[in-house]
């Protein structure tokens, strides 16, 4: 296992030390994301009694796999506590999210969760949002003109950069579970992720965007120094 593994495994066992028996969890997308679900199937195996809500059909995969009791929001639409990793978290845990393509079902199941944890290795710290491309989940029709509102939804929060149409590595046009496609947003800074966020939830045709803002409760972060516990004030 690599170093940058062995550290999201880290984060993702540190985790696991707030989970009860007993709970509803929303279980996150993701490579960090995979580690806790290896690691809550250990302890399912040990006794532990939970039920998860997978945020993409990879995870419920890999779950089912690995004998952990899911259960979905329409059963169980309130849940304990939501796990989930993420691409860049902010100064005050506002999140860049969706590098994996699960960005509505992850804002789903966090919105639905009473307390969100968020783990990650440590250089997914930053001190302004930008440098990873936001993601920009989008429905297959008119996507030109999606675009276009985009871009001037962004201009208005002050964001500039390119409109990538995500592809996966075999060419083709990566489509979500959902069966919709995704913009990646190279803005470079988001000065204001709050404003950004309401700009883009105005545009026709955006199904949802990954900046997470006052969803993260608490962030993990495992790093060379060891793990750091971050809580929202």
């Amino acid at each position: 296992m690599s170093d940058a593994e062995t550290l999201k495994r880290q984060a993702a066992a540190q985790a696991l030390e707030y989970v009860r028996s007993g709970m509803k969890l929303g279980l996150g997308t993701g490579s960090t994301a995979r580690h806790l679900v290896d690691l809550l199937a250990l302890r399912v195996k040990e006794g532990l009694e939970v039920v998860g809500v997978p945020t993409s059909e990879a995870t419920r995969a890999q779950a089912e796999e690995l004998g952990v009791p899911l259960g979905t929001l329409d059963e169980h639409p309130v849940l304990d506590l939501c796990i989930d990793g993420a691409d860049e978290i902010g100064p005050d845990l506002t999140l860049i999210k969706g590098g994996g393509g699960a960005l509505l079902r992850e804002k789903i199941v966090a919105s639905a969760a009473k307390q969100m944890i968020v783990i990650a290795d440590a250089s997914k710290k930053v001190e302004v949002l930008g440098t990873f491309p936001l993601p920009i989940e989008v429905v297959d029709f008119g996507v030109a003109a999606i675009r276009r509102g985009i871009d001037r939804a962004a201009r208005a929060a002050g964001c500039h950069g390119l409109l990538t149409l995500r592809r996966r590595a075999d060419g083709h046009v990566f489509v979500t579970d959902q069966g919709h496609l995704i913009l990646d947003a190279a803005y470079g800074s988001i000065a204001n992720p709050t404003a950004l966020a309401a700009e883009l939830a105005n545009v026709p045709g955006v199904v949802e965007h990954g900046l997470f803002i006052n969803l993260a409760n608490r962030v993990i972060l495992a790093g060379a120094g060891g793990v750091t516990v971050i809580d929202r004030a």
